[in-house]
């Protein structure tokens, strides 16, 4: 195991000892190699340069309990990555590609993947770029797939605690019937004018949709979650819109909400409805859940509070998620891979 500080690693790029690279041309993938090569020899007049004709995908293993190393769903990363693809006119990466691709980086980098107990992870950064030389406006022939690995810190130091988000009516990350539903670059290139703007204020950004900006979209660059509260009932709210990238991590909770007898759904939510409810939060592969404690609309002037701790049910579901990512609790869903190697 690498000599690293592993209880000080933020979520921040570590350079690992290799990649795992993939070219596709003449419609043929080849097999997945290691390199200790990071960088790319690119014509510049490559489609992903010139035109933005790039995908990425994110996800984890984790060092669970038991010492066994877990990935987590990354079939569903591969589905995901495979819809981009189609949304930019790529070459969809096979699903087996994907997993070689994503094992071998794992068995060529063991010696990253962090200690059980440290809250570290080891984070896989699947990339897909076209390469094909164009100086007309259209899509490339010719693509290449890298798998990036890095060891990561938690994306809270110290512990789960909650953040501040700012209403955003300026900036549209990504159109109604746009990419937004696709996980490519210029999605998050789109959204630094407000991302930014917000974090100048200590906050961070919530859109809203494109066409009235009316509706909840995303927490920055993830998805939203809600929880309200009638009686007894607990209702687990999300937005369902054509601009939202489905998240992984949200599929996730949404079913062991279920599991728990919480009511879930999925439709458009009024900014307004915040008022509503108990507990909020931003969830994604990064976080896993980021709770809100205060949402600002500026132009209303109103502030939507939801408290300075992370509430009960958000907690709930996170360690849930936790627990079966590192292996404290049963994987009836099967969504770990154990790997041995």
């Amino acid at each position: 195991m690498k000599d690293i500080d592993w209880g000080k690693l933020g979520f921040h790029y570590t350079e690992p000892e290799y990649i795992v690279r993939s070219a596709f041309h003449d419609g043929v993938w080849e097999e997945p190699y290691a390199t200790k090569d990071k960088y790319l020899h690119l014509h510049v007049q490559a489609t992903c340069l010139q035109y933005g004709q790039e995908a990425f995908e994110g996800l984890k293993a984790f060092r669970g309990i038991d010492g066994k190393i877990r990935l987590f769903r990354w079939r569903e990363n591969a589905k995901r990555m495979a819809k981009s693809a189609e949304g930019l006119f790529m070459a969809p990466v096979p699903e087996e590609i994907f997993g070689r691709a994503i094992h071998l980086a794992l068995e060529k980098n063991l010696d990253f993947v962090p200690p059980y107990g440290t809250g570290a992870t080891l984070y896989f950064r699947p990339l897909l770029i076209g390469t094909t030389p164009r100086l007309g406006v259209g899509p490339g022939r010719d693509f290449e797939f890298i798998v990036i690995p890095s060891p990561i810190g938690p994306y809270y130091p110290g512990k789960f605690h909650c953040t501040s988000f700012i209403v955003n009516r300026y900036v549209d990350r990504a159109a109604t019937y746009g990419t937004g539903q696709f996980k490519v670059g210029g999605n998050y290139a789109a959204s630094f004018r407000a991302t930014e703007a917000a974090h100048n204020m200590g906050m961070d950004c919530l859109f809203l949709d494109a066409r009235y900006h009316r509706y909840i979209d995303e927490c920055s660059a993830a998805n939203f979650i809600g929880i309200k509260r009638k009686g007894d009932e607990i209702e687990y709210l999300t937005p369902r819109s054509t601009a939202i990238l489905p998240s992984i991590t949200n599929n996730s909770l949404m079913t062991l909400a279920k599991e728990r007898g919480y009511k879930v759904t999925r439709r458009h939510i009024r900014l307004e409805e915040l008022a509503e409810m108990s507990e909020a939060a931003a969830c994604g592969t990064a976080c896993v859940i980021s709770p809100i404690d205060r949402v600002l609309d500026p132009e209303k002037n109103i502030t939507y509070s939801f408290g300075t701790e992370p509430g009960p049910i958000l907690t709930e579901l996170y360690r849930a998620l936790k627990d079966i990512q590192y292996g404290r609790a049963n994987d009836s869903h099967g969504w770990c891979e154990i790997v041995d190697l």
